[in-house]
């Protein structure tokens, strides 16, 4: 299992400032729900640059969600120019730690506040450097910029470092070895020595398992567990999915009202399940559609 502080165990069970803010006039949206994580993060902002209210709506595991609502307690009271010195690391130290592997959620919220502050200055949602930079992770949408950006922030030194930290090669893993050289060429920039050259981009870990495989029980379990984050956000947009059956590695749901045939980034429904099933659950899962 991943090792959750009890500060994480606590903001999942019972988050702080979920849900939207009516009189917000500033909002940061980042991720995508198609890559298993997603964050809008309402502000309330004073003439004067206070942050007076925060909010979030999130789709993602426990440490997005509190990742999510111990920052919305943090900026609270404070004028935005402090807000925007707030850093990923910050976020994880707030919850008394995060699993290396779930580190990209801090920093999903560290973009969140940035991108809300922007919009609040009338600023483009994303800093220049990075509306310019070069798609390097197709899977999740991970820039060069993001990626060095991390790197210098956190001083990773790995391949996995990045990772953890962006997302960015936890797919497909094609894009690890250009990852491997934009790591190279920024530890030698610091004057560190060169990476191990990348290798094939190892299984996501389950988050029931860790490196081990589920028992059908288990697998059960957490698939019931991510459906019920689901369904929430499909049930407001007018839809819903229910989980039919689930036969080994194969899960079996059913589409209905304005779920019914639509689709996310061009991919169906069923299959954006799929993936974020992958990453939550197990990295060889399949779902099907049934009528």
């Amino acid at each position: 299992m991943w090792d959750y502080s009890q500060k994480v165990q606590d903001l999942f069970l019972t988050p702080h400032n979920a849900g939207p803010l009516e009189d917000a006039n500033a909002i940061g949206e980042v991720g995508s729900i198609a890559c298993g994580d997603a964050l809008k993060l309402y502000l309330k902002i004073s003439g004067d640059g206070v942050i007076e209210k925060a909010g979030f709506e999130t789709f993602g595991c426990a440490s997005a969600i509190a990742s999510s609502s111990v920052l919305t307690d943090m900026v609270k009271g404070l004028h935005v120019d402090e807000a925007l010195k707030i850093t990923n690391a910050d976020i994880a130290k707030a919850l008394d730690g995060l699993p290396r592997e779930k580190m990209h959620c801090s920093v999903m919220g560290q973009e969140a506040l940035e991108a809300a502050i922007r919009q609040w200055k009338g600023e483009p949602a994303m800093p220049k450097t990075q509306e310019e930079g070069k798609l390097v992770c197709k899977c999740f949408n991970v820039t060069d910029a993001t990626i060095i950006r991390a790197i210098r922030e956190n001083g990773l030194k790995t391949v996995e470092d990045v990772t953890a930290f962006t997302k960015a090669g936890g797919g497909c893993g094609d894009c690890r070895d250009e990852i491997a050289e934009i790591l190279e060429a920024e530890l030698r920039g610091q004057g560190a020595p060169a990476p191990e050259p990348a290798g094939p981009a190892e299984p996501a870990k389950s988050a029931a398992c860790g490196t081990g495989g589920l028992t059908n029980l288990q697998r059960m379990q957490k698939v019931m567990e991510v459906m019920a984050l689901i369904r929430p956000q499909l049930q407001a947009d007018g839809g819903d999915i229910e989980l039919v059956d689930i036969a080994g590695k194969t899960v079996s749901v059913r589409l209905t009202g304005h779920c019914q045939g639509c689709a996310a980034s061009e991919v169906t429904l069923h299959q954006v399940v799929e993936q974020i099933l992958r990453q939550q659950v197990e990295p060889d899962l399949a779902v099907e559609e049934v009528k």
